[in-house]
């Protein structure tokens, strides 16, 4: 049989700088747990052992002690190519924080609560990150809005609860006029070039013949996701087709929530009882945000966001021209919920 694979002898001073580098935890995550994987081979464990310790493969456990027996300290810390400090993407900041708020048994550990160690830990061997730091996992969490908070009871939801919650409103009206905006377009004034056309203007719209459209929209906010139909008019009849719609996109046993404001449409009244029989009829709760604040509404952000992407700088010929940028954009919005620019817009028109 082949010997074992073991740490080369290590003196007293290297191991007591061992010990520091994993006792300290700050730092390079990387450096901490090579350190981590060198003393547990120091103190006779083998690979398979100090593999499941660390969370990590046998083979990377005996490439980090193939390495420091080579090249002894230098093999601990990463060999980065210089240069700036990478910047976490949306997406890895994102899926950061959903860890962090994410529970160690959810992911197979015997532990009840991540520490800034374990999680920076468990980070680096999914392959999120390729390196983090102690100190800037605490500075993105902060910005994340996470925080380490004392837990509390909380009163579990029970079995009529909504498991689905969908924020609606009618954006609009939709008429064919100019819109303005910006767009990139030649120097002018002293530094124009020789000859040049002039620049593209809006166009003056006295007379508008062709009528006016109604976008019928919801945010779903768990899969965050945007639904739109055009209608020609905002009535209750259009309002309970949209909601028909919504309703066949989840298991009837399903219960949904639909948030929208008090405009009449949405309203059940004494004359007309249509969207309450419709909702008791077919497992839906309507809830209304308070009078005069319609803002609260979650779909008010995806509205800035469409407006801006869309609609801003645009100049349509007819209705289907513009229904269909809408539609486009619906799409290309729920492909590209994590887009940078999309996220900065939305979070900022967010009040709520």
């Amino acid at each position: 049989m082949t010997e074992r694979l073991r740490v080369r002898e290590i003196d007293d001073d290297e191991g007591r700088r061992l010990v520091r580098i994993v006792r300290r935890g700050t730092g390079s995550v990387v450096t901490w747990r090579r350190a981590q994987m060198v003393l547990l081979s120091a103190q006779g464990m083998d690979a398979a052992a100090i593999a499941k310790v660390a969370f990590t493969s046998e083979d990377r456990v005996r490439d980090v002690i193939r390495n420091f027996n080579a090249d002894g300290f230098a093999s601990l810390c990463p060999r980065y190519r210089g240069g700036r400090a990478p910047k976490f993407t949306l997406g890895q900041r994102r899926e950061i924080k959903k860890i962090a708020k994410s529970r160690p048994v959810d992911h197979d550990l015997p532990f009840s609560t991540w520490s800034l160690a374990k999680l920076a830990d468990f980070l680096v061997a999914e392959g999120v990150v390729e390196d983090i730091s102690h100190e800037g996992l605490r500075a993105l969490l902060r910005e994340e809005g996470v925080t380490f908070q004392r837990l509390k009871r909380d009163v579990a939801p029970g079995p009529g609860d909504p498991q689905v919650v969908i924020c609606v409103d009618e954006f609009g009206p939709l008429g064919l006029q100019p819109r303005p905006g910006r767009q990139w377009a030649a120097i002018s004034g002293k530094g124009k070039e020789p000859g040049r056309a002039p620049r593209r203007r809006l166009r003056a719209t006295y007379t508008r013949t062709q009528g006016v459209r109604h976008l019928f929209a919801a945010y779903d906010l768990g899969e965050d996701k945007l639904y739109g139909h055009i209608k020609p008019r905002k009535t209750r009849a259009r309002f309970l087709e949209f909601c028909r719609y919504l309703r066949t996109l989840y298991p009837s046993d399903v219960k949904i929530a639909i948030i929208c404001d008090n405009f009449s449409p949405h309203l059940t009244t004494r004359k007309d009882k249509r969207v309450g029989q419709w909702a008791t009829a077919n497992n839906v709760e309507i809830a209304y945000t308070p009078t005069n604040a319609s803002w609260l509404n979650r779909i008010e952000a995806q509205f800035t966001a469409l407006r801006y992407f869309a609609l801003d700088g645009t100049d349509h010929a007819s209705h289907q021209e513009q229904a269909s940028m809408i539609r486009r954009y619906i799409i290309w919005r729920n492909n590209h919920a994590y887009d940078e620019r999309l996220r900065r817009i939305i979070d900022r028109a967010n009040v709520a």
